[in-house]
């Protein structure tokens, strides 16, 4: 088979600071932007990479979710339990320095995992958990 990762969803409750944070903060580019206002759904992407996207996108758009689901979205999202991705980067240390300049969360300063891996976490602005993972 020939299968790839094209894009990745991760809500977010605030275009303008998920924005901020994706383009301005990780240097993603941005790939497409529609809608409006709260309503908008925006692909982001690593530069050279234009085959590997996230997209951001509003939690409850989906007509089917109930009040009560989107209750639970909300509160999910204020805890940051209910959107996380895994990125990677050959400079861990000057990536964690550049994210926490950009006022970004610091969930987790770099770190040597007893699993073999060192990697350093952080909380975009919608309480996003994104971890970023040092290649080897």
């Amino acid at each position: 088979m020939d299968i790839t990762i094209h894009t990745a969803s991760l809500p977010h409750d605030d275009p303008e600071a998920a924005l901020a944070f994706y383009r301005d903060v990780l240097g993603f580019e941005v790939r497409s932007d529609v809608g409006q206002g709260k309503m908008r759904w925006i692909t982001v992407g690593p530069v050279g990479q234009p085959g590997t996207s996230i997209l951001l996108a509003p939690p409850a758009a989906d007509p089917g979710i109930t009040e009560d689901e989107r209750r639970t979205i909300a509160e999910m999202m204020a805890k940051g339990t209910y959107g996380w991705i895994l990125l990677a980067t050959r400079n861990l240390d000057a990536t964690f320095e550049k994210v926490r300049a950009g006022d970004a969360e610091v969930v987790q300063e770099p770190t040597e995992q007893p699993y073999g891996i060192r990697d350093c976490a952080f909380r975009d602005p919608a309480g996003n958990l994104i971890r970023i993972q040092e290649l080897r």
